[in-house]
C-alpha cells in the first residue's frame, strides 16, 4: 500500500521525485484560457509566473485528467513537475468539487507508476477537500501485480511498481479535522484496494472456500466476529439457493457472517453480497467471449466484506452485518437443471428456468437469513444483470428499493462518495412474468427490464416490514476499457464507498 503523510514543508526544499500541481480552464467568463490552481503559487512563482504559459507551449489545456510533464525550476530539490487538468473553474465561487480533485489525483498518481515518492499540492480548501486528495492518490496508485514474475528489485519484471510514498502539503497535520480525514481516507482506500484484490484474483485460486479464509483471517484481525457455513451447514439449515448454485462445482460454497457491532450503536444495517467466484452460467453456458471476466462476479461479496472491515477500523457507532453469499457456478452431472425446483432457506420454491441467473437464488437465501435479525434496512450488492448494463452504462450502478426514502438515502450516500449511481423502479406488473406453474416463483420473467425483474425477484425474499435497497452493479465493478481517473482496469471495488458512507449517516441517525 502506497503511504500517505502530511507536510507543512516548502516545497522547494521537498526531497521527492515530482511535484504535482494542478491547472484548470479559466472560467469563459475570462476566456477560458490556462490558470494554476491554488496551491501551486509557490512552484509558479519560481517559473516566474510563467507557468501557464509554458504548459499552454507544451498542449495542456487543462482538461480533466490531463497529466502534463515538465522539469522543475531552478532551486527545487524536486526533478519534476507534474500538472494535472482539473477542467473548468467552477463560474461559482472556483471551489473545485471533491469528485473532480479525487480524479485528477488519481491520474497523477497512476502517471508516476515507477516513482518512489510525490508530493501533491493542490487545492485542499477544507478537510473534505484533503480526503479528496488522499483518496485518489491511494486508490490511482493502485496496481495488482501478485502474478507477475518479480525482479530482483522487486518490481514486477513486466511492470513498474506503483507510485510509494504520497505526502500533502497545503494539509495540516495537527489539525484535527485534516488529520481525521486522512485517517478515514486511509482506512477506507485500504479496504477498498483489497476487494480490487479479491475481484483481481483468479477463480483457481479464489473459491468459496478460499474467500471464507480470508474473510476469516480479516475478522479476526479487526475484532469482528464472523461465523461460516460450510456446504454440511448449509444442508441442514435448508439453504437451497446456495447449494444449488454451487452444486455443479468441485468447489463446495459457503456463507459467512461478519458481525461488527458498537456499543453505542443505535442503528442496525445489514449488507448482503453476492459472491459467485467464477460464473460460467451453469447448464446454460454463457457463449463464447463471456466467460474470460467472470472471475469479477463475487465483486458484490467483495464490497460488503470491505465495508464491514472499513466499518470496524471506523469504529463506527452503528452495527453492521455482513453476508457473503459464495458459490461457484459450473456445469456438470450434478449440475442444477433448468426446470428444477429449489426449496430456499425461507421455504418459498423456486422454478430454475435458467442456470446462469444464479446471484439472485444465492442472495435470496442470505436476504431471507439476514431479515431474521430485523435490522433497521438490508442493502444488497451484486454483479447481477447484463439489463443494468444496457440501461445505465459501464460506469453507473442501478438501486432499487422497497421505500423511496430509503432509495434516496443510498443514492445521497453514492453521490457524496463519488460513485456514479441512479435511482431505478420496481414496477409491480413486471412480477407477473415470474410466475411459475410449478413453483411459488420462477427465476426469470420478460426479458425487457430484466434488471428490475431481477430486484422483483429479490423483494419476495426480504423479511415482511424490513426496509430494503438492491445496488447492480453489473456495469462498473469491472472495468475491460482503459484506466481513468482513480479508476484501474479490472477489479473497480465499486460500492465500497457507498456502503461505508450509508453506515456512516446510519450512525448519524440519517437513514433517510
Amino acid at each position: 500500500m502506497t503511504a500517505l503523510t502530511l507536510s507543512t514543508a516548502a516545497v522547494s526544499g521537498l526531497r521527492a521525485d515530482a511535484i504535482v500541481v494542478g491547472v484548470a480552464k479559466g472560467p469563459a467568463s475570462r476566456s477560458g484560457d490556462l490558470v494554476v490552481a491554488p496551491g501551486a503559487e509557490a512552484v509558479d512563482q519560481a517559473y516566474d509566473g510563467k507557468l501557464a504559459g509554458l504548459l499552454e507551449t507544451l498542449g495542456a489545456a487543462g482538461a480533466e485528467g490531463e497529466v502534463t510533464k515538465l522539469p522543475a525550476p531552478a532551486g527545487f530539490k524536486a526533478p519534476l513537475v507534474v500538472a494535472v487538468g482539473l477542467g473548468s473553474v467552477p463560474e461559482k465561487d472556483g471551489t473545485f468539487t471533491a469528485e473532480t480533485l479525487r480524479r485528477a489525483t488519481g491520474a497523477a498518481a497512476r502517471a508516476l507508476t515507477g516513482t518512489k515518492k510525490a508530493a501533491f499540492t493542490l487545492p485542499v480548501v477544507d478537510a473534505d477537500a484533503v480526503a479528496a486528495v488522499a483518496e485518489g492518490a491511494l486508490l490511482g496508485a493502485y496496481s495488482f501485480d501478485a502474478y507477475k514474475e518479480q525482479g530482483k528489485d522487486s518490481k514486477a519484471k513486466n511492470g513498474k511498481a506503483p507510485l510509494a510514498e504520497v505526502v500533502l502539503l497545503g494539509a495540516k497535520p495537527r489539525d484535527k479535522a485534516h488529520k481525521a480525514a486522512v485517517e478515514r481516507a486511509v482506512a477506507v482506500t485500504e479496504e477498498l484496494n483489497r476487494a480490487r484484490d479479491l475481484i483481481n484474483t483468479p477463480p483457481n485460486d479464489l473459491d468459496p472456500e478460499a474467500f471464507a479464509a480470508v474473510a476469516q483471517t480479516a475478522a479476526k484481525e479487526h475484532g469482528i466476529k464472523v461465523t461460516v457455513l460450510d456446504e454440511k451447514a448449509l444442508a441442514k439449515g435448508g439453504y437451497g439457493g446456495i447449494l444449488g448454485v454451487g452444486a455443479g462445482s468441485a468447489a463446495t460454497p459457503r456463507l459467512v457472517q461478519l458481525t461488527y457491532t458498537s456499543s453505542k450503536a443505535k442503528k442496525h444495517l445489514a449488507f448482503v453480497g453476492k459472491g459467485i467466484t467464477y460464473d460460467s452460467g451453469g447448464i446454460s453456458l454463457k457463449p463464447a467471449g463471456h466467460n474470460e471476466t467472470m472471475k469479477c462476479d463475487m465483486s458484490g461479496a467483495a464490497a460488503v466484506f470491505a465495508a464491514v472491515v472499513a466499518a470496524a477500523r471506523l469504529k463506527l457507532e452503528v452495527n453492521v452485518t455482513g453476508w457473503l453469499a459464495l458459490a461457484e457456478n459450473m456445469p456438470s452431472g450434478s449440475a442444477t437443471r433448468p426446470g428444477d425446483v429449489l426449496r430456499m432457506y425461507s421455504g418459498k420454491t423456486v422454478e430454475v428456468l435458467n442456470t446462469d441467473a444464479e446471484g439472485r437464488l444465492v442472495l435470496a437465501d442470505a436476504l431471507a437469513k439476514a431479515s431474521e435479525d430485523k435490522p433497521d434496512a438490508i442493502v444488497d450488492v451484486a454483479t447481477l444483470t447484463g439489463a443494468m448494463m444496457l440501461a445505465l452504462g459501464n460506469r453507473t450502478f442501478g438501486i432499487m428499493a422497497n421505500d423511496d426514502a430509503f432509495r434516496s438515502a443510498v443514492h445521497e450516500a453514492a453521490e457524496e462518495s463519488g460513485e456514479p449511481a441512479w435511482p431505478m423502479p420496481l414496477p409491480d406488473h413486471l412480477r407477473k412474468g415470474m410466475d411459475s406453474p410449478t413453483a411459488d416463483i420462477a427465476n426469470m420473467g420478460e426479458r425487457y427490464g430484466g434488471g428490475l425483474v431481477a430486484g422483483l425477484f429479490l423483494k419476495e425474499f426480504v423479511g415482511e416490514g424490513i426496509t430494503w435497497a438492491h445496488l447492480d452493479i453489473a456495469g462498473p465493478a469491472f472495468n475491460e476499457g482503459g484506466p481513468f481517473g482513480y479508476t484501474p482496469k479490472g477489479g473497480t471495488g465499486t460500492a465500497v464507498r457507498t456502503l461505508v458512507r450509508l453506515a456512516e449517516r446510519a450512525a448519524s441517525g440519517d437513514l433517510g
